[in-house]
């Protein structure tokens, strides 16, 4: 009955993947050939093909998928494409009254020393999991998770002991990715490397510093999503201040991450002006590496290749906050959105990648790339008129083929223009060998300011 479809589909698809797609729609630059509009047949004949998955009908949103603005029905699809609960109510539980809680309140804590100590180098004073109230993009409650690290020795600079905010690059859509779950139950099969390489955790903890890791993506896991990562991040700084106010309240703070970890960080320094102005005073400097900064660049980079698989788990995490997306998906792209998909960590979908097909097959619109979603989704991730209120050192590696250095030099051409304090590094490398190149440079630039050094901007005037 649908071969005729499936003939439609298949054909079609191996004509975009090996003769790219049909013209543009008229934007103002050119549209890269991996970015154009499919033809209509794909669309028709895809959903011809694969039946539309069942969504859970629910009568009442449970508090976790709510948000302004959206249908029932949206709310619905959004509950759907969530992470699955993990059975640990400390990752798992929304707190009840969180609206009458102040962003940063600390709702429960956690000693996970022994697990912690057991990945650090550094002999510890403790590791404490603080679960703390933050607030998403649509300015609704949620709640963060951070880990607080400190060291045994104490601290022999002058002041209170520094801390070092240390954004991990989770780059996962499920629990059991990100740093806290590791530090908290111990290193296994879906823990990322980078929360032990390179040390940074462990040399800051050498050097006398306190570190705060926190689960930058929040409780629904948004990957890429750069204003709640900031929410969650400069709340987990005020959950410490809160939790030991003698030991952390008055600290200097900076904040460093690269990759995955440079998108919070690059939020937390554009949003701590309005959000937490509180702590400005106290927050020296952020410190971002590799930051994949403009995301029409990245779209074009890693369209229809082998990195697909990352940027679809990167467009999934973005539209949890913002589940206008979700509407986009057509019956293939829901069905990707709601399948174990929705739990994988950065080994898991990256399997994605050698099959090369263009994103665009999973929507309902022959141009998603193009659609007025897409446009405000890229303005409301780059953040064009936010001026970072700390100082940034923002490198990058030239060689970058994922993530090209271009946006990081847009990145600082743009603070720059709009008056922020901001150095940029470019090394020779792609993003692994960039990382370790720059990365002595970007941890003295840390110290200094730690050390109460003031940051010099390098912007022409």
């Amino acid at each position: 009955m649908h071969c005729r479809a499936f003939r439609i589909v298949v054909g079609a698809v191996l004509a975009v993947v090996l003769l790219g797609t049909v013209p543009g729609t008229g934007h103002a630059e050119p549209t890269p050939p991996n970015l154009k509009p499919i033809p209509e047949e794909i669309i028709r004949g895809l959903d011809d093909v694969i039946p539309a998955p069942a969504i859970p009908k629910l009568t009442r949103i449970p508090q976790r998928s709510r948000a302004p603005g959206y249908d029932h029905a949206t709310l619905e699809l959004r509950d759907a494409v969530l992470p699955d609960p993990i059975g640990d109510a400390m990752f798992d539980h929304w707190p009840a009254g969180l609206e009458k809680r102040q962003n940063g309140d600390v709702l429960a804590t956690r000693d996970i020393t022994r697990t912690t100590g057991f990945l650090m180098t550094v002999p510890l004073r403790h590791a404490t999991m603080l679960k703390y109230r933050s607030t998403d993009t649509h300015g609704q409650p949620i709640y963060g998770t951070a880990t607080v690290v400190e060291p045994r020795a104490p601290w022999k600079g002058p002041g209170p002991r520094p801390i070092l905010v240390n954004n991990l690059p989770i780059n996962g859509l499920g629990v059991e990715c990100t740093s806290g779950y590791t530090l908290t139950h111990g290193w296994h099969d879906k823990s990322n490397q980078t929360d032990l390489f390179p040390p940074t955790t462990q040399l800051a903890l050498a050097r006398g510093y306190a570190v705060i890791v926190p689960d930058h993506e929040g409780p629904r896991q948004a990957y890429a999503e750069p204003t709640l990562a900031g929410h969650v991040v400069l709340d987990a700084i005020r959950a410490a201040a809160k939790f030991a106010p003698q030991r952390y309240a008055r600290s200097r703070v900076a904040v460093t991450g690269y990759s995955g970890g440079a998108i919070a960080t690059d939020g937390t320094a554009k949003v701590i002006g309005e959000y937490a102005p509180d702590l400005v005073p106290r927050v020296v400097g952020a410190a971002l590496g590799g930051v994949p900064a403009d995301f029409r660049l990245l779209a074009a980079a890693m369209n229809r290749n082998v990195a697909t698989g990352v940027m679809l788990a990167g467009v999934l995490g973005i539209a949890r906050e913002n589940p206008e997306i979700l509407t986009l998906a057509n019956n293939a792209g829901t069905l990707l959105a709601t399948s174990t998909f929705k739990n994988s960590c950065g080994s898991d979908y990256g399997l994605a990648g050698p099959f090369q097909l263009p994103a665009q097959i999973l929507s309902k619109d022959r141009d998603p790339f193009g659609s007025e979603v897409a446009e405000r989704i890229y303005r409301k991730t780059t953040m064009p008129d936010a001026a970072s209120a700390v100082p940034m050192y923002i490198y990058h590696g030239t060689h970058e083929i994922w993530i090209p250095a271009q946006g990081a030099r847009n990145l600082y051409a743009q603070q720059c223009r709009l008056g922020a304090n901001a150095v940029y590094r470019e090394v020779p490398g792609e993003h692994l060998s960039a990382a370790v190149i720059a990365y002595p440079e970007a941890m003295g630039w840390l110290d200094a300011r730690l050390r109460g050094e003031p940051a010099e901007s390098e912007c022409r005037r």
